[in-house]
């Protein structure tokens, strides 16, 4: 399941972009340098035994590079320290892999952490009534509210945390978590009453009753995905987990016992030669960047306005054909946007536009006839009055 927010369509094969605006690409990753000397640190603590145990391969790698280490000292050559040296980098650069990855992934939580810590709430002192007007307020950080506390919320302010509407009716826009351009009705009592921190209320007041505790509230618990916190392994990447050690503990016997018969035939091989072996035997390459891709997976989704709530569910997508969705507020604007103008039998392009407007005036849809635009995202939009 994942659960888009409010972006723009994207364009279709055929559609060219237009001369001044800078095409959207993705940020550079594990080739940033920027991010590469951040992730440095992270990569490093994570050479601790307790944490490369978790990857049996990388795991047998870190104790091959320590046993090359001590050999090379003890037997300096130039074969023992080029050898030393791989296995180290082949190491950090698994460890390195993944740092970066995580590391995007708490640049984009950070984000959400700071929306979060930057909500004031209003909320009530003592105890709140029913039908109460005069009631004394203070104003505190959103992430001091604790659960059952009541919070004022008016038109144009952020609702601080997730909770049930108690008193009133509002507007309130939810397209910074749900995606649906429209405003949607929240009021006390029946289903329609809870809503979520982060949101923004449109009209008219309400008081909220909190009803998440600190730390679980919805945004919360995107914080965590995004992450990686909360991030569970798939059954592909357990299965893979499986493959990989039953492997490497399959080659790690068979050059356990290389070293008797190459006594017995005379010709003993180094310990540095035997591990060699071992890493170039073992599937290092996939178990060094198998912890990284599920974690980058989320993260590319992340980066394009989509937020993957398991593993699973990022596996699930590469299998589907056919997407059915709901509603259309969820990937579109709010307002009229046209891809292109086409016109045919020496008809004006403003002609087109303008009549593309006057078809508009009578659809009902929430904001479908408020105003119109140029096509990709030009300036050029004016207001049109719904038809009466």
């Amino acid at each position: 399941m994942t659960t888009p927010t409010l972006q723009s369509p994207a364009a279709g094969p055929d559609t060219q972009q237009p001369a001044g605006e800078p095409e959207h690409r993705l940020s550079a990753g594990l080739l940033d340098p920027k991010q590469l000397l951040t992730s440095f640190p992270d990569a490093l603590k994570k050479l601790d035994p307790r944490v490369q145990f978790k990857s049996p391969v990388m795991f047998v790698v870190e104790i091959g590079s320590l046993l090359t280490t001590l050999s090379a000292i003890e037997k300096p050559s130039v074969f023992a320290w080029v050898i030393t040296v791989w296995l180290w980098l082949t190491v950090v650069f698994a460890n390195l892999a993944e740092a970066v990855a995580e590391g995007r992934g708490k640049a984009q939580a950070d984000t959400l952490r700071k929306t979060k810590t930057d909500t004031v709430a209003r909320r009530v002192v003592g105890a709140w009534a029913p039908g109460a007007t005069d009631v004394a307020e203070e104003e505190v950080p959103a992430t001091a509210l604790r659960l059952g506390d009541f919070v004022v919320v008016e038109a144009g302010q952020v609702i601080p945390g997730d909770g049930d509407v108690v008193e009133g009716v509002a507007s309130v826009d939810e397209s910074a978590i749900t995606g649906e351009s429209a405003p949607v009705i929240r009021e006390s009592g029946g289903d329609r009453c809870a809503v979520t921190g982060g949101t923004k209320v449109l009209s008219d007041r309400v008081v909220v009753k909190i009803t998440s505790e600190p730390g679980k509230t919805f945004i919360d618990r995107m914080i965590a995905l995004v992450e990686g916190a909360s991030r569970q392994k798939t059954p592909n990447e357990i299965a893979l987990n499986i493959l990989l050690a039953s492997l490497t503990v399959v080659f790690l016997l068979a050059v356990v016992t290389l070293q008797p018969m190459a006594k017995y035939a005379g010709a003993e091989q180094t310990i540095v030669v035997l591990v060699a072996l071992l890493v170039a035997l073992i599937p290092t390459t996939i178990g060094a960047l198998l912890s990284a891709i599920g974690i980058a997976g989320m993260d590319r989704l992340v980066q394009r306005n989509v937020l993957a709530m398991s593993g699973r569910a990022v596996e699930a997508a590469g299998d589907v054909s056919t997407l059915l969705l709901d509603k259309t507020g969820t990937i579109t604007f709010g307002n009229r946007q046209a891809a292109e103008f086409l016109t045919i039998d020496q008809v004006e392009q403003g002609a087109l536009a303008e009549a593309a407007q006057l078809s508009s005036l009578a659809d009902e849809t929430p904001r479908a006839a408020r105003s119109w635009c140029w096509p990709r995202r030009s300036t050029a939009c004016a207001s049109a009055p719904r038809a009466s």
